[in-house]
């Protein structure tokens, strides 16, 4: 018997796919369970309707993420860290004192989403990438300023 899952199933299949089970499994298990439906043309008519939802809203959030990634370009955070001769740095900056700064600016990034995860331990000018959705990376510019300058 033909079925559309509702739900990822383990060992079947993922959301929004057609799978071929057995009679008794698809009625005694995924349909008395609500993990799917059988596959009728009026079921199939709804899964085009939500995978085209889906679509539109994958959509909107790409270009929402593109949009806050031409907004990071354009930001320079500014960390004043205690420093020694020569430029030596005490002390780092990480993911998590980059994330506070941008909450702070209204901009809410998750630090899990960091690619760069190293602490920042150089003077200067670091560039910081996030991704901020599927292939959507951001760039956001670090300067660390030692307490001596």
């Amino acid at each position: 018997m033909k079925v559309i899952l509702k739900q990822d199933v383990k060992k079947v299949g993922k959301k929004g796919q057609i799978v071929d089970v057995s009679d008794g499994y698809a009625r005694n298990y995924l349909i008395a369970r609500g993990l799917a439906v059988a596959e009728t043309k009026r079921s199939l008519e709804i899964l085009d309707v939500q995978k085209k939802e889906q679509a539109a809203v994958e959509a909107q959030k790409e270009a929402e993420a593109r949009e806050l990634a031409k907004q990071l370009e354009k930001i320079t955070m500014t960390f004043k860290v205690n420093s020694g001769a020569e430029g030596r740095v005490f002390g780092s900056v990480s993911t998590k004192q980059i994330t506070e700064a941008l909450n702070k600016q209204g901009i809410r990034v998750d630090k899990k989403k960091f690619l760069d995860t190293q602490p920042i331990q150089t003077l200067g000018v670091t560039k910081v990438r996030i991704e901020l959705y599927r292939n959507v990376i951001g760039t956001v510019n670090v300067q660390l300023v030692g307490s001596g300058q």
